[in-house]
């Protein structure tokens, strides 16, 4: 190893990789077997020079390598051993990032399109998968292997494979088809396939979702997540009755099913539950019933998803909220998450699909539910949150119950130490705006308790409330005043 290293210490100083790539360039053109072998070896140079070094590869970019390889391999295409090489090289150099740019402004995807179309072989079509693959992390080059045909080779090798039990047929529907998803991360490549609703590709790729293979199922429910990124598209596939095909390869995997494609699958409806005008049919078409079917899973990525495809759901749709939220096998599975320490995905989206229910079903039963099940602590956890958006939420939710059902749930808002924590909220001056403003909104409804108000008192809230009367915020400096003359009265 260490003769390799001082190899390559000698020949960086001596210029050597400058040299081979100017040899590289001179001879580009010339196509006779002997000049072919000579380039081969050449190439080869440059990979046992550069190979997992990070910063030779570099300075082989800054040298130009990458045009002059990408030209070569496209006059050289017919020669197996010089094509193999550079194919290598590019490996190399595509796992760095600074590659990718250089690469984009050549025509490597065209070159590598056209290899690939040429290649019968496994091994061989693997090589180039290996340098697809870094490459088309790339949007601009996800873009350029779109136009250049690449989709249409990847539904055919799908195509050819899906029935095989080989285990190389396998490797390579899976390669084909997580590229395939790959492509589709990017916007402008997504936007290009989609081609509306009536592309060719977006049409193939809803034909995977029920099919019988697991892969396949996998990577369509991923690439309608892809789709689903904008509400056009959002809007045109539940129009098209996307979310029953969804909903039907859930239920195939209720049951010990596929936990990646449970996960996928989630993530592809709550991505299409975003969207107003979807919430309604989505609900109508009975996704919530399809979703909670997995309440019991145990795999954190699903939980995950499913918390989140239910509080897009019910945003802003009352009836919905309300159901839910009576929901007591729920509820209490949501009070069971809020503590998954381990998980604070899981924990976090819980704690905020409480106070969802409660916010957008202002409802009393609701309420009375999430108090019964254990629920208002994690919520007045929740409050304190260094997220200010779910700090917000949780606050909201904590004046709802406050002002609906402050009875049943003042045991449970006095033992949480509510009332410490918002003058915590009033006196640091990091607290938002919108902080500052709901906490006094609830410290004015949390009067009607005479335990809590009694707390109140106790702690000199009038001071920090009159130093807001001040603010630059004119609505925290509003609700201060008001605040003030709810305490002075109530003093």
């Amino acid at each position: 190893m260490k003769n390799k290293d001082e190899g390559r210490s000698a020949v960086d100083q001596a210029g050597g990789a400058q040299i081979v790539i100017d040899h590289l360039r001179s001879l580009c053109s010339i196509t006779d077997p002997a000049n072919e072998k000579l380039l081969t070896v050449f190439c080869g140079m440059l990979v046992n020079y550069s190979n997992e070094n990070d910063s030779l590869q570099a300075q082989l970019i800054n040298m130009g390598v990458i045009p002059t390889l990408v030209k070569l391999l496209g006059i050289h295409c017919e020669n197996a051993a010089l094509t193999e090489m550079c194919l290598v090289a590019f490996g190399n150099l595509a796992e760095l990032e600074s590659s990718k740019e250089q690469f984009a402004s050549t025509n490597i995807a065209e070159e590598l399109v056209k290899l690939f179309k040429k290649q019968i072989e496994h091994d061989k079509r693997e090589m180039v998968f290996e340098v697809l693959a870094p490459l088309a992390e790339n949007d601009a080059i996800k873009l350029q292997l779109v136009e250049a045909g690449l989709v249409e080779c990847l539904l055919e090798i799908v195509q050819q494979k899906v029935d095989s039990d080989k285990e190389e047929d396998i490797a390579e529907l899976k390669t084909a088809s997580d590229l395939m998803v790959l492509l589709l991360l990017g916007d402008e490549s997504m936007q290009k396939l989609f081609e509306g609703g009536k592309g060719n590709v977006f049409q193939k790729v809803l034909s995977w979702i029920p099919s019988n293979n697991h892969q396949l199922q996998l990577a369509g429910a991923l690439a309608i997540a892809n789709f689903a990124r904008n509400d056009g598209n959002c809007i045109h596939m539940v129009d098209n009755g996307i979310v029953e095909k969804l909903m039907d390869l859930l239920d195939r995997h209720v049951e010990d099913g596929n936990v990646t494609v449970q996960h996928a699958a989630l993530s592809a409806l709550r991505n299409l539950a975003i969207p107003v005008v979807n919430k309604a049919k989505m609900l109508s078409a009975g996704v919530t019933e399809a979703v909670l079917k997995f309440l019991k899973s145990e795999m954190p990525p699903v939980q995950f998803k499913l918390l989140g495809t239910l509080r897009m759901l019910i945003d802003a749709q009352a009836e919905a909220a309300e159901q839910l939220g009576k929901n007591f096998k729920l509820v209490e599975r949501l009070v069971e998450w809020c503590e998954a320490k381990d998980h604070a995905g899981v924990m976090g989206e819980s704690n905020r699909l409480l106070s969802a229910l409660i916010r957008h079903s202002k409802s009393k039963d609701v309420i009375k539910t999430i108090v019964q099940s254990g629920g208002v602590k994690h919520l007045v956890t929740m409050a304190t949150s260094e997220h200010v958006i779910m700090q917000n939420e949780a606050l909201v939710a904590l004046a709802l119950i406050a002002a609906l059902e402050l009875g049943i749930a003042e045991k449970d808002l006095e033992s949480a130490k509510l009332v410490q924590i918002l003058h915590r909220l009033l006196a640091d001056e990091r607290s938002a705006p919108e902080i500052k403003y709901n906490s006094m909104v609830l410290i004015c409804a949390l009067m009607g308790s005479e335990p809590l108000h009694k707390e109140v008192q106790d702690l000199a809230f009038l001071d920090v409330v009159s130093k807001l009367r001040s603010h630059e915020n004119k609505s925290v400096a509003q609700q201060a005043s008001l605040t003030e003359q709810r305490l002075a009265v109530e003093s």
